[in-house]
């Protein structure tokens, strides 16, 4: 079982597959999972399996805590490609998001005013107003679309709340372009249904949305780390490939991560 449980608030720099040297920012609590979300593909484990009894950090230990690493690093070294906001969860929870952001957005302009801010978001948050602006404000807004399956997202993603896809894709429509769509392409079981989204049933349905949505970049990638369920399995090279390929016939610049 999966239990990578990240520290909180600052972890890392760890090396991104998608961003380069990462220094990480964890808004929720350090000794367990607080998502909107429960993926079966997560490398934090099941909600369940990972309660936390910590409250999340607040905004000034989270300015502190960056403050005082940046300065490290600064003197120190690795130099940070970019801050992102991932670690337990949804960052996006977060009561002060927006607040820490504007935190952010000023420690990165004086200590590494060449570093990007990254947010990983599954987008459950983008309807409140001033998530949606503190998301406009920063480098890279990664907001995750898995499929616009209902029932698959429903299998695989496990939203914990109310979760309408169409909403969402509204929501990113929004930002006219100012997001990364992020996508998860895998194969195999969970409890005995089939969670290949690799094939023309959910890539192109898929793609139509995103074409509509009008991102400026996707970034599409499959399984890396150990997983909570045992029976999925990574896409290959080639599914992934051939997916980007109808990306890049789109338009839309791609990324993939193997």
């Amino acid at each position: 079982m999966s239990t990578v449980i990240y520290p909180s608030p600052i972890f890392g720099p760890v090396h991104s597959r998608r961003l380069g040297v990462s220094l990480g920012i964890n808004l929720l609590p350090e000794d367990g999972k607080f998502c909107t979300f429960d993926c079966i593909y997560c490398e934090c484990g099941f909600n369940k399996d990972f309660r936390p009894k910590k409250k999340l950090p607040t905004r000034e230990q989270v300015r502190e805590a960056l403050e005082a690493r940046l300065q490290d690093m600064q003197q120190n070294g690795p130099k940070p490609d970019v801050l992102t906001f991932a670690g337990n969860g949804e960052p996006t929870a977060h009561p002060h998001f927006a607040g820490i952001i504007e935190d952010t957005l000023a420690l990165r302009d004086k200590y590494f005013p060449q570093a990007k801010v990254s947010v990983l978001s599954n987008s459950t948050f983008i309807h409140k107003p001033d998530v949606f602006a503190a998301l406009n404000k920063i480098d890279n807004n990664i907001l995750k679309l898995d499929t616009v399956d209902a029932d698959y997202i429903k299998l695989v993603d496990h939203p914990t709340g109310h979760y309408d896809v169409q909403e969402i894709i509204e929501g990113m429509k929004a930002f006219k372009g100012n997001l990364i769509i992020q996508t998860m392409f895998m194969k195999g079981k969970y409890q005995g249904q089939d969670v290949d989204n690799t094939s023309d049933k959910y890539v192109l349905p898929w793609l139509e949305v995103v074409k509509e949505i009008a991102p400026r970049q996707v970034m599409i990638y499959t399984i890396d780390r150990e997983t909570p369920d045992q029976d999925l399995e990574k896409a290959t090279h080639e599914e992934l490939d051939g997916i980007a390929e109808l990306i890049k016939a789109a338009g839309i610049p791609v990324s993939v991560s193997y």
